[in-house]
C-alpha cells in the first residue's frame, strides 16, 4: 500500500536530516585533517628558526587585526541575541567570550606603531594573549554547570558580566595608554613570552575542553554553525600556542594573527548559511544550546530529584542535600517544583514496584535498556509452588475467605523467597513462578531453589496446620529459557520462555501436598550436598514429555516432611 502524503513528507525530512548529517560528518573529518596544518607549520617555524622569515608591515597587521575584532564583535552581538531571546546562559557565555576576545583584539590593533602611538606599548602588544586566556575560561564555562543547573544565577548577573568585561577592556586600555602600573613595569618583547606561554597552556587546555564538549553537540545534529564552533576554538587553542611561541614580525607571529581572523571569520560563513537556509542570523545559534543546555539542565534535574527520593525513602534529612541546590543556584521555586516531583515519583514507585520482580526494578533504575523488548539465552532454577486440593478448598469456601487464605500464605512466602534471591515472575491464583540466575547472576542457583522451596514448605505447614488449609507442593527444574520483555509498546511484562519452566510446572503437579518434586538436572546438582536429602520416584511421566523423566523427592535431613 502507497505510504500517505504525511508520511512520505515525514520520510522526506528524515532522509534531509540525514543526508545532512552525513555532509556534517564529512566535513568535521575535512575540517579535522585542515586543522593539523598550522600546527604542523607553527612546529617547522620553532624547529628551523631560519624560516621564520621576518615581514614588518604595519598597514597589513592594522586592518587585518581590526578587522577580524570587528568579525568577533558582530558574532558577539549575535550571539547575545540569540541569549537574550531565548533566556540561554550557554549563548551567553559565548558572547561574552567573543567580546572580550574582540575588545583585546581591537586593544593590540592600537599597538599597531604609528596607529595611535609612535612607538610599542607593552599593554597594547600582550592584549591579545590575554584576552584568549580570557575567552577560554570564558568558552569552559559554557560548556559547565554554568551552562546548566548553575544558569540562572548566570542570567540573573548577565548585565553586571558584560558590563564588567567592558569595564575591564577600558581599564586596561586607559592603563596601557597613561603607561600606569603594572603595565608600565612590562618590556613589550620576547622578554614576556616566558610568562605569558605558563598561563597560555591553561588557555590551551580550557580551549580543548569546550572544543570537545561542543563536538558531542556537533555530532547529534546537523548545524554547521555548531561544527564551525568547534574549529574555531581549535583555532583559537592553536593561535594561543603560537602567541607563547612566536617572535614579533616574524611569520610564526604573523600566524597567530591569521588563525584568530580564520577562527571568527569561519563562524560567520557557517552563519551566513545558516541564515540563507533558515532566514535568522539568531536563529543559526541555536542549535549550539538548545538541545545541549536543555540536556544539561534535565540531567541536573534528574539528579536532584533521585537524590531527593533516595534520602526520603530512606528516612534521612534532605536539608543538606537542599542547602547544596541553593548553591548551585536553584531557586526556592525551583526547590519545591523538584522536591514535589521526588514525591510524587517515589509514590509512584511505591506503588508499582511490588508488580515487578525485585531484581528487575533494581535494574531498571541504573539499566533501562533492559525493558526493551527482546531477551537473552540464561541458565535458571524454575521453582513452582502451589495449593494442593485448592480447587476443592475454593468451592466450599467463600472468596473473601479464600483471598483471606492466599493473602496470609503469601505474606509469609514472599519474604522466603527475597531472603533466598530469587524472583517472582508472576502469581497465578494459589500458584507462584519464582525464578534463580534470571536476572541476576547467581551461580549456585539450584541450591538456593532448594532451600527456598524447602522454607516455603515448613513455613506454610505451620500456617495450614493452625487453619486447616490446604498444604504447598512445589516442583524444582533447571535448564535454559529465553528471559527478557515480551509484550508490545502499551504493554509488556518480563517473562521467561522456554521447557524448563514448563516442567517444573509438571514435577509440581505429580508432588503430593507437602512434597517437593525436582527434575532430572535439578537432582544431578543437588546430590553431593550435604543438607539436602533426595529420595528416587525413578523414571515418571509428565504432561507433554514424550519419554518418561527421571526425578527425585527432595527433603531436609533435619525436616520430616507430613504424609
Amino acid at each position: 500500500m502507497r505510504p500517505s502524503r504525511v508520511e512520505e513528507g515525514f520520510q522526506y525530512t528524515r532522509r534531509g536530516c540525514d543526508n545532512r548529517r552525513t555532509v556534517i560528518e564529512r566535513r568535521s573529518f575535512l575540517i579535522a585533517v585542515a586543522l593539523m596544518f598550522p600546527l604542523l607549520g607553527l612546529g617547522v617555524l620553532v624547529l628551523r628558526p631560519e624560516l621564520d622569515l621576518v615581514w614588518e608591515h604595519h598597514p597589513s597587521h592594522f586592518w587585518l587585526v581590526l578587522g577580524a575584532a570587528a568579525v568577533s564583535v558582530a558574532l558577539a552581538y549575535l550571539t547575545n541575541e540569540a541569549a537574550s531571546r531565548h533566556a540561554d546562559a550557554r549563548m551567553f557565555l559565548v558572547s561574552l567570550a567573543f567580546l572580550l576576545s574582540a575588545g583585546f583584539l581591537g586593544l593590540h590593533a592600537l599597538a599597531t606603531p604609528g596607529v595611535l602611538l609612535a612607538e610599542p606599548n607593552a599593554g597594547f602588544v600582550i592584549a591579545t594573549p590575554i584576552g584568549l586566556i580570557l575567552a577560554s575560561i570564558v568558552a569552559a564555562a559554557s560548556v559547565s554547570r554554568l551552562a546548566g543547573p548553575r544558569a540562572n544565577a548566570v542570567l540573573r548577573h548577565r548585565v553586571g558580566l558584560r558590563w564588567g568585561a567592558v569595564a575591564v577592556l577600558a581599564a586596561w586600555g586607559a592603563v596601557s595608554l597613561l603607561r600606569l602600573e603594572p603595565l608600565r613595569s612590562l618590556m613589550p618583547t620576547e622578554t614576556l613570552t616566558g610568562p605569558i606561554a605558563v598561563v597560555a597552556a591553561t588557555a590551551v587546555v580550557l580551549y580543548g575542553y569546550a572544543a570537545w564538549r561542543y563536538l558531542g553537540i556537533a555530532r547529534r545534529g546537523t548545524s554547521a554553525v555548531a561544527l564551525a564552533l568547534v574549529g574555531a576554538l581549535v583555532l583559537l587553542a592553536e593561535a594561543t600556542t603560537a602567541v607563547a611561541l612566536s617572535r614579533t614580525w616574524h611569520l610564526s607571529w604573523w600566524e597567530w594573527h591569521v588563525l584568530m581572523t580564520l577562527a571568527f571569520g569561519i563562524i560567520a560563513l557557517s552563519a551566513r548559511a545558516e541564515y540563507r537556509r533558515t532566514g535568522s542570523l539568531v536563529a543559526a545559534f541555536r542549535p549550539i544550546y538548545r538541545d545541549a543546555t536543555l540536556a544539561h539542565i534535565d540531567r541536573w534535574h534528574g539528579r536532584a530529584m533521585a537524590d531527593i527520593a533516595e534520602l526520603e525513602a530512606r528516612g534521612q534529612p534532605i536539608d543538606g542535600l537542599i542547602t547544596n541546590l541553593r548553591d548551585d543556584g536553584a531557586s526556592a521555586e525551583e526547590i519545591g517544583v523538584l522536591t514535589a516531583a521526588a514525591r510524587e515519583i517515589r509514590r509512584v514507585d511505591e506503588l508499582f514496584r511490588p508488580y515487578l520482580p525485585q531484581h528487575v526494578a533494581e535494574q531498571l533504575r541504573t539499566t533501562p535498556d533492559i525493558g526493551r523488548l527482546g531477551g537473552e539465552m540464561r541458565t535458571v532454577s524454575a521453582l513452582f509452588a502451589d495449593l494442593a486440593a485448592f480447587t476443592t478448598f475454593s468451592e466450599t469456601h467463600e472468596p473473601t475467605q479464600v483471598i483471606s487464605m492466599l493473602n496470609t500464605y503469601w505474606a509469609s512466602v514472599v519474604p522466603t523467597i527475597d531472603l533466598s534471591g530469587g524472583s517472582i515472575e508472576h502469581f497465578a491464583g494459589d500458584g507462584v513462578l519464582i525464578l534463580f540466575n534470571a536476572f541476576v547472576d547467581q551461580p549456585d542457583h539450584p541450591t538456593r531453589a532448594a532451600r527456598c522451596a524447602l522454607a516455603i514448605i515448613r513455613a506454610t505447614d505451620a500456617i495450614a496446620a493452625d487453619h486447616q488449609w490446604p498444604r504447598f507442593r512445589a516442583g524444582i527444574n533447571t535448564g535454559p529459557v529465553v528471559a527478557g520483555t515480551v509484550g508490545a509498546a502499551g504493554r509488556r511484562s518480563f517473562a521467561t520462555i522456554g521447557d524448563t519452566t514448563n516442567l517444573a510446572s509438571r514435577l509440581m503437579s505429580a508432588a503430593e501436598p507437602g512434597q517437593i518434586v525436582v527434575g532430572p538436572d535439578t537432582g544431578t546438582l543437588l546430590q553431593p550436598i550435604a543438607e539436602f536429602e533426595l529420595a528416587s520416584l525413578g523414571a515418571i511421566r509428565v504432561k507433554g514429555k514424550r519419554e518418561p523423566i527421571d526425578a527425585w523427592v527432595l527433603r531436609s535431613p533435619t525436616h520430616q516432611n507430613r504424609e
